[in-house]
């Protein structure tokens, strides 16, 4: 294997750096804890913080052997530096089963192992090196488990990865689970003769005895949660241009599907950018990639094995260009982890933000310049800006660094905030140090913490020393401060000039224990003329009222926009003046950036009770005939569908369902359009089809005699198909789901029929269904999330709403026994489903109830619940007419 000899110097280098150096969390050398403190469940934060003061030159040698079903048999040898004085040993471990524990070569008789920890007395370690090894087991299942099972029903095979992000290494094995204490890992692992194994570093396959054994090689010092393996018969394709060996490894029933040269060149493309961006070479020994199916995830940052979600990367039709964008920005995200996340990776889960906010931005970042023609930043905003305020104004948000006692509660903080405003506010921090400053000061952080761990504070010393800007109020308002700045635009003309123009800031909502003070706002403001050139002028402060002086006495615009660029984080609002130009001129507007904040700036409007959502919907179904952007479209689509369908009661919106109905089916028709734009309305009208007439639009292109795009549809549209309408009640349900079955013969049939399933308006499907979505321990956790949309259809709350109480009263189990996204999937599904005020009593007696709920699980229940008080309120208000 040729690797880049450069990057092995520069590795070797920045390794050595990195070992010498104590953890920053270790800065404070704490007092010997009590054994019973360092027992204490999960790791907690003063366990963490004893033994990075205490030991350091972690290795680990894992041996497992998978050729069980469902246990997985291993021995671990782990070496380390133990310093004077550091008391008894505890490692972390939660599997089924330990034992035949040793200390430097003899056996340890009387190691305490209860809530999940093993306890070594300090009379059998020594100063200086150690080594303790143990044999123990650990679980194999499709869920709740580390070694994640997928049985193929097409080709009989059986495949196995590990997740152990955020803390689940101690479930495979025993370890130091926190992500400061980094290791050299190797791996031995014995596996079936006819599978391919892969893990973090280079490997290669010997046979001893009889038995098929896979050796890797020591890998660079990397944090658990980063380890990983995979094994089973994947079919494998490689490619070594540029001296840098890539090999991709996916399913071999879905091997002719895998678009492999693609996927490989956009991987290869990444990384060579990033070292150029960055200053800082490769910084792992190998990069390979595998589609793991029923993947829980987008993506994994494993290092030198990332892992992706094989659904959303098999394309199975003509992508449209979101799904394009949405694969190429995964690639990006977890390309970039490799500097941000695992070269230099935060120090505890508190900072989580250091690595998703940061590998977001930079996945824009290089869309920007390796797709030129994208308007990256467009779909920047679109992809983030929403979500993450729509998450800021509840009374569940977070500030972006994120206070954790335990990283057995590292889950929760996972979510809009770390992963859309962390990137949003990075957007900001660049614009106010400038793009030469942001770009050295990251390589100056990258290199300074190589191989080690660094916190935010690190992050921003660096900043301020390449660009010499106080960053001191950034940091306490945008990382420290939970909630955002609602900022409104007031704009005062007489006689036909600006007499003063305003931005006036204001947090979103009252927040427990606010710090106060004011945000650092850095924006651009656009006065924008039909007659004249526009005119853009900077603002910059952190006052409650900036004055755009630069503007008194210019003529009166047709509108003023205050966050022209997207530089600015918080919600930006429209003056009234503003609002009514914009409301008829939206489409008119030529930059896509600029139309899709203006039409993100109406939606706000109706968010925040100013503007009818019959006015937005019908605002909607005007510009989008002549809307030829296809992300701008979706977008709107959905939010006039939210308009329709949540926020105006029936009676309203229901005269402008035909219209919204032949809307879609027109554009899906519309040779003018491309592929792309055509087929998001097309999948639009499959989605929200509820008239008769459409409903037999949706029955005609399931039976082929209507086409699109000059042929019959193909999957998954057709099971989308095939859901909608047994969501609405189809008579014949069952006879749908298992017409579709027998004529998808592709590996994904099983799990598509069990998401149709969960759509049948039956209580006793329901039942059914809520019976195993958390008790049946073979039914995988992607099965389930891909359901729960189905479950709760909105159409169905009567049946559903019996379910909303018993869904809650499970949020602590599934939090403890659920990979990290599914609790807030679960929470949105069983709460998002409603419209109601009987829903939002339910949630709030729930809360009243529990007041000893978990603080990490109130938050997300608030999150969902807020927006559900949101739509009621909008709903009463609506209820009332037109405004």
């Amino acid at each position: 294997m040729t690797i880049d000899s450069r990057a092995l110097l520069l590795s070797a280098v920045l390794v050595c750096a990195a070992l010498a150096r104590v953890p920053a969390v270790s800065a404070q050398a704490p007092r010997v804890p009590a054994a019973d403190e360092l027992m204490q469940p999960g790791v907690s934060l003063e366990l963490a913080r004893h033994r990075a003061a205490t030991l350091r030159d972690v290795r680990y040698l894992l041996a497992l052997d998978v050729t069980e079903a469902d246990t997985a048999r291993g021995n671990v040898t782990a070496t380390f530096h133990r310093a004077t004085g550091a008391g008894d040993l505890v490692m972390d471990f939660r599997g089924p089963s330990l034992s035949f524990v040793t200390v430097n070569g003899a056996a340890v008789e009387d190691a305490e192992w209860r809530n999940g920890h093993l306890r070594i007395p300090a009379r059998h370690l020594r100063d200086g090196e150690n080594q303790v090894a143990a044999s123990f087991t650990a679980r194999i299942a499709a869920a709740g488990s580390s070694i994640i099972r997928f049985s193929d029903a097409t080709d009989g095979g059986t495949y196995l990865y590990t997740l152990l992000v955020p803390a689940d290494a101690n479930q495979l094995f025993p370890s130091f689970d926190q992500p400061d204490l980094k290791a050299r890992f190797r791996y031995h692992i014995t596996a079936p003769s006819a599978w391919q194994v892969l893990a973090n570093g280079p490997g290669r396959r010997e046979e001893h005895g009889g038995e098929t054994m896979w050796i890797f090689d020591e890998t660079e010092p990397i944090s658990t949660y980063l380890a990983a393996f995979a094994a089973g018969p994947w079919r494998t394709w490689s490619s070594d241009e540029g001296g840098r060996p890539i090999t991709l490894y996916a399913r071999a029933s879905r091997a002719d599907e895998v678009d492999a040269d693609t996927l490989i060149t956009v991987n290869r493309r990444a990384i060579q950018w990033l070292e150029r961006y960055f200053g800082v070479n490769f910084p792992f020994t190998k990069y390979d990639m595998l589609l793991a199916p029923a993947f829980p995830f987008g993506g994994m940052e494993h290092v030198g094995a990332v892992f992706y979600n094989e659904n959303t990367f098999i394309f199975r039709e003509a992508p449209t260009l979101g799904q394009q964008i949405s694969r190429k920005s995964t690639i990006y995200h977890e390309v970039a982890h490799q500097w941000f996340g695992d070269l230099v990776t935060m120090v505890w889960f508190d900072d989580l933000w250091l690595k998703e906010g940061f590998s977001t931005y930079m996945a824009a970042r290089m869309q920007d310049e390796l797709d030129p023609g994208s308007e990256a930043w467009k779909t920047f905003y679109l992809r983030n800006k929403p979500l993450a305020y729509a998450t800021d104004q509840t009374g569940g948000t977070t500030p972006v660094w994120q206070s954790l006692p335990n990283l057995d509660l590292a889950k929760s903080n996972y979510g809009p905030i770390v992963y859309n405003k962390a990137p949003a506010i990075l957007k900001q921090l660049e614009a106010i140090v400038g793009d030469s400053a942001f770009r050295a000061g990251l390589t100056l952080f990258l290199r300074r913490h190589a191989y080690a761990n660094a916190t935010w504070r690190d992050l921003l010393a660096a900043l301020e020393e390449s660009s010499g800007v106080d960053l001191t109020a950034f940091g306490e308002q945008y990382i420290l401060r939970a909630g955002m700045p609602v900022v409104e635009t007031d704009l005062r003309v007489r006689d036909g000039r600006i007499e003063r123009l305003t931005l006036r800031q204001r947090p979103a909502r009252p927040m427990p224990d606010d710090p106060g003070g004011y945000w650092p706002i850095h924006v651009q403001v656009r006065l924008s003329y039909g007659d004249r050139e526009d005119v853009v002028l900077p603002v910059s402060g952190a006052a409650e009222v900036m004055e755009v002086a630069a503007a008194r006495g210019l003529p009166a615009p047709d509108y003023v926009w205050s966050n022209e660029g997207d530089y600015g984080y918080g919600l930006f609002l429209l003056d009234a003046r503003s609002r009514e130009y914009v409301a008829g001129h939206v489409g008119q507007e030529t930059d896509g950036l600029r139309r899709a904040m203006l039409w993100g700036a109406l939606w706000d409007e109706v968010r925040e009770g100013r503007m009818d959502p019959a006015r937005y919907a019908r605002i909607a179904l005007r510009e989008l005939p002549r809307e030829r952007d296809e992300q701008i479209a979706s977008l709107n689509m959905g939010r006039a569908w939210t308009a329709l369908a949540s926020y105006l009661p029936e009676e309203r919106a229901r005269p402008l369902l035909a219209d919204w109905e032949r809307l879609l089916l027109a554009r899906a028709d519309d040779a003018a359009l491309t592929y792309g734009a055509r087929k998001a309305a097309l999948d639009m009208l499959v989605g929200t089809a509820r008239t008769d007439a459409g409903q037999a639009l949706l029955r005609e292109y399931l039976a082929g005699t209507r086409t699109f795009n000059g042929e019959a549809v193909k999957q998954p549209t057709r099971w989308s198909i095939v859901e909608q309408l047994v969501a609405l009640g189809a008579a014949d349900p069952q006879a749908l789901i298992a017409a579709e079955s027998a004529r998808d013969s592709t590996p994904d049939a099983g799990r598509r029929a069990y998401i149709a399933g969960a759509a049948v308006p039956a209580a006793d499907v329901k039942a059914a269904y809520f019976g195993r979505f958390l008790d049946d321990p073979g039914l995988n956790e992607d099965w389930v999330t891909a359901a729960l949309g189905n479950f709760n259809a909105p159409r169905h709350a009567a049946l559903t709403l019996r379910y909303l109480r018993p869904s809650l009263d499970r949020l602590e189990w599934v939090r403890d026994n659920r990979r990290i996204f599914f609790l807030p999937r679960w929470i949105s599904a069983f709460v998002g489903g409603h419209t109601g005020p009987e829903a939002l009593a339910m949630v709030d007696r729930f809360l009243a109830e529990n007041p000893e709920l978990p603080a990490d699980i109130r938050r997300k229940v608030l999150q969902s619940r807020d927006e559900l008080e949101r739509t009621v309120r909008i709903r009463a208000a609506a209820a009332q007419g037109e405004r």
